[in-house]
C-alpha cells in the first residue's frame, strides 16, 4: 500500500510543475497500483478550502473557491481514503510519547504504520523521525 501525504495530494491537485510530473510518472509505475490517502489529509485540505471560502470577499472569489472545493470532493470520490481507526489511535498514543512532529503528521504516520504502508511525502525531515515508517519523496527525480 502507498499512502499519499497532504503535500503530495496538493501537488497533484495543482497539476503543474516538475514535482507534479515526477509524481505522475511514479504513479504510472506498476508497483504503484494500490495508492490511497488518509482521512487526515482530507481533513487538512477541507479545512484549507473552507477557510478560503470564508475569506472570499467577491462573488468571483467565492465561485472560484466553491469550484475548487467541488474539485476536491470529486478527487476524494475517486481515491481510496484510509481511516484514522482504533489501531491508528493506539499507535498515535505510543508515538506521541517520543516523536515530536505535528499532530496531523503524526496521525498520518500512525495510519501508515498500522497498514505497513509506504508514505509518499515531501516532508522527509519530520516523517523520518518516526521509527519504522517507510517514507519517500516522489516529487523529485529518482
Amino acid at each position: 500500500m502507498i499512502i499519499l501525504d497532504t503535500d503530495i495530494v496538493s501537488l497533484l491537485d495543482r497539476r503543474e510543475g516538475d514535482a507534479y510530473e515526477n509524481i505522475v510518472a511514479r504513479l504510472a509505475h506498476p508497483d504503484a497500483s494500490e495508492v490511497c490517502t488518509t482521512i487526515v489529509t482530507f481533513e487538512e485540505q477541507l479545512r484549507g478550502w473552507l477557510t478560503t471560502i470564508a475569506s472570499a470577499r467577491s462573488p468571483v472569489q467565492q465561485v472560484r473557491a466553491y469550484g475548487r472545493l467541488h474539485r476536491l470532493l470529486r478527487a476524494y470520490q475517486l481515491r481510496p481514503v484510509i481511516d484514522f481507526d482504533d489501531a491508528a489511535v493506539k499507535r498515535f498514543a505510543e508515538l506521541r510519547r517520543t516523536v515530536r512532529i505535528g499532530t496531523m503528521d503524526l496521525r498520518i504516520a500512525s495510519i501508515a504504520l498500522t497498514h505497513g504502508a509506504l508514505l509518499v511525502t515531501r516532508n522527509l525531515v519530520d516523517f523520518r523521525q518516526v521509527p519504522e515508517l517507510q517514507v519517500e519523496d516522489w516529487s523529485i527525480s529518482p
